[in-house]
């Protein structure tokens, strides 16, 4: 099964690469771009059986920061 895991910064976190991003596309001529916030996706297949609780722990320890990130789980 293949699964999505979306990891967002949590609202107030500073985002400098969104900053970055905002800024380039500024210089680029692109008006009308605000508050540019960064993430990652991370696509993974795994087993059929694996359970919603394993899939938390995966993203708990490993995949996002919990202090800084939230995270939030697709199923393909």
């Amino acid at each position: 099964m293949k699964i999505k895991v979306f990891v967002t910064l949590k609202p107030g976190v500073l985002d400098p690469q969104g900053k970055a991003i905002e800024h380039a596309l500024t210089g680029l001529g692109f008006g009308g771009v605000d508050s540019v916030r960064a993430g990652k996706l991370i696509e993974m297949n795994v087993s059929d059986d694996t359970t919603d609780a394993t899939i938390d722990a995966m993203c708990r320890q490993l995949l996002a920061n919990t202090v800084i990130e939230n995270y939030r789980v697709e199923r393909a």
